[in-house]
């Protein structure tokens, strides 16, 4: 995996972040379908996602929503843990959506970031701030439909681009055993550092983290916790109230749940 200068990473996010009128991309249609056959049924990715929700994870051990997208910002899945849809905060729905977009808009072939990555780059003065507000979400996507879909298979986001840029820990890009950007997954329900934590371990479990490289612990987008002054790529702490620390646990993460093919 190869490292990224910080000048050269702001400045591939800042061109990703605009418009571009080039050509179709040629591989687009190979990736979504390798996404496809790359997840679990919608059961099956739900189960995982409580599982992983009830192990030791920091933060206040609350219900999560999880949204999967392609690589052209299309909505492949949306599950959640709780036993209703109400069990989790509701606006924790959009908000993975947002995340799964980011994480796949802003990663590359080449080159991952997580949305943790992005906080300190998006503050007042930072280099990127402002890129929040860049790609908004489609309220005729997020809001659309039948509320009681929320979830399931019918979930209206489903099949649409959804948008959205979300700058806090929990999205994370895609990529399959042979390295190729498939899209993101989302994240989100608990606090930010929870968040990343279970969508990182969700991640490996679909064994699609195979993470070319990135400014996080060993080349990967692994969060970076903020010691001193917000600067760079660095996440603020959060809180613990369930089990574990978010700390401990996150910087575990790429030994625990080490990227790459599953053997």
């Amino acid at each position: 995996m190869r490292a990224f200068p910080s000048a050269m990473l702001a400045a591939s996010v800042l061109v990703l972040a605009g418009c571009s009128d080039g050509p179709t991309d040629p591989t687009t249609p190979s990736q979504a379908n390798s996404l496809a056959n790359s997840l679990p049924s919608h059961n099956a990715l739900r189960a995982k996602l409580r599982e992983i929700q009830e192990e030791a994870n920091g933060g206040l051990g609350f219900d999560m929503w999880a949204t999967i997208l392609d690589r052209d910002g299309r909505v492949v899945d949306v599950v959640f843990t709780g036993d209703h849809r109400g069990d989790q905060w509701p606006g924790s729905r959009v908000i993975s959506a947002q995340k799964a977009n980011t994480a796949n808009a802003f990663s590359l072939e080449g080159f991952a970031l997580s949305t943790a990555n992005l906080y300190a780059a998006v503050q007042p003065g930072g280099s990127l701030f402002g890129l929040q507000e860049s790609n908004p979400v489609d309220p005729a996507v997020a809001y659309g439909g039948k509320p009681s879909d929320a979830g399931t298979r019918k979930d209206f986001m489903i099949g649409k681009r959804i948008g959205g840029v979300n700058v806090f820990g929990g999205g994370l890009a895609l990529y399959s055993s042979d390295g190729r950007l498939l899209g993101g997954l989302g994240v989100s329900g608990d606090t930010s550092c929870t968040d990343h934590i279970i969508a990182w371990k969700l991640r490996h479990s679909l064994n699609l983290d195979d993470v070319p490289g990135g400014v996080g612990e060993a080349n990967t987008d692994n969060i970076i916790y903020a010691e001193d002054e917000i600067d760079g790529f660095e996440h603020p702490t959060c809180f613990d109230v369930a089990d574990g620390n978010h700390i401990t646990i996150g910087n575990n993460l790429p030994e625990t749940h080490p990227v790459g093919p599953l053997e």
